[in-house]
């Protein structure tokens, strides 16, 4: 009697433990559920194509590097017959010169399908204010920071610190400007002019796009090309910024002069997760899935920048003196 007594105790034990495992299973898959629904309902294109007529909202955020996902994510929204129009808003320092290249010319080819506004939130400048000026009207907020037009190629000497601790780097170049610059030796003049000479290659392109965008004649485009930012105020009359506002205003533009329906909902797209692991990338969906939209942004930023920073080249970036 008492072995059987044991093991009715045991199955008993055996039933809990197994209904406990399968609450914790279907509470998981309802929660997965509803996570991938609600980020469908939104519009952010991931799994499903939207259905409900809106306008795409495509946020630009921390540093601009080039994205394969953003190209994706552009032009799945010039692809959706649901799109009617596109609000582009930003709030960033820049980035580098190639991914802000790419990024407005992806946002042109974007523009020749859907209508589009910039909607500067923050800070729009260098690399950011040439993601701007893809759109044919920028609505900015009064205190907004705009600008900062200006090409920026930054390398650290470390050839004094090397000489006190008794290190030497030697190499053998096929020419004297192979490699240049170093860090590992002072510039020479020819290194230092060669660097000029992109520098202010890359400035000239950069002032001809704005120039050309915004309507600027040369004495215009003078009095704004040199690198300083202003406020969305002073951007208006300085031709920078067409309109002050928020988002609302934004989109009256497009209802107004693009003919986009009125009330259309504004949705978030946002890029899909591109494959393998990457840690900010992860933590930034799980701060989506708890409703921390500033802290994703950050998170996915700070990958952005570590990815820009290793690329190398020349920055179109804004960097206040601490």
């Amino acid at each position: 009697m008492a072995a059987d007594a044991e093991f009715l105790i045991d199955r008993r034990r055996l039933r809990r433990k197994l209904t406990l495992w399968r609450m914790l299973g279907i509470g998981g898959a309802i929660i997965a559920v509803g996570a991938l629904g609600y980020r469908a309902r939104v519009g952010e294109g991931r799994l499903f194509p939207a259905t409900e007529n809106q306008i795409a909202r495509i946020s630009i955020g921390g540093f601009i590097a080039g994205s394969e996902s953003t190209r994706k994510l552009i032009e799945r929204v010039g692809e959706s017959n649901a799109v009617k129009g596109v609000v582009i808003s930003i709030s960033s320092p820049g980035g580098t010169t190639t991914g802000s290249e790419e990024l407005y010319r992806n946002l042109r080819a974007l523009a020749a399908k859907k209508p589009i506004v910039a909607f500067v939130d923050g800070t729009a400048a260098s690399g950011a204010y040439i993601t701007a000026i893809a759109a044919d009207h920028i609505v900015a907020r009064e205190t907004a920071l705009v600008g900062s037009i200006g090409v920026l190629f930054q390398y650290p000497d470390v050839s004094g610190l090397l000489d006190k601790v008794g290190v030497k780097v030697e190499s053998v170049k096929s020419s004297p400007l192979k490699a240049e610059p170093s860090g590992f030796s002072p510039t020479s003049p020819e290194a230092r002019a060669a660097l000029s000479s992109i520098v202010l290659d890359t400035y000239g392109w950069f002032k001809g796009l704005v120039a050309e965008r915004r309507g600027m004649n040369e004495s215009e485009i003078s009095t704004v090309a040199d690198g300083r930012v202003f406020s969305g105020r002073q951007s208006v009359p300085l031709k920078l910024v067409d309109e002050l506002g928020g988002e609302r205003q934004a989109v009256a533009w497009l209802e107004k002069e693009k003919q986009v329906p009125a009330n259309l909902p504004v949705k978030d797209w946002k890029p899909k997760a591109e494959g393998g692991f990457k840690l900010w990338s992860a933590l930034g969906v799980g701060a989506d899935l708890l409703g921390l939209d500033g802290l994703a942004s950050r998170l996915r930023a700070v990958e952005d920048e570590a990815a820009g920073v290793a690329r190398g080249g020349l920055l179109a970036v804004w960097r206040p003196a601490p």
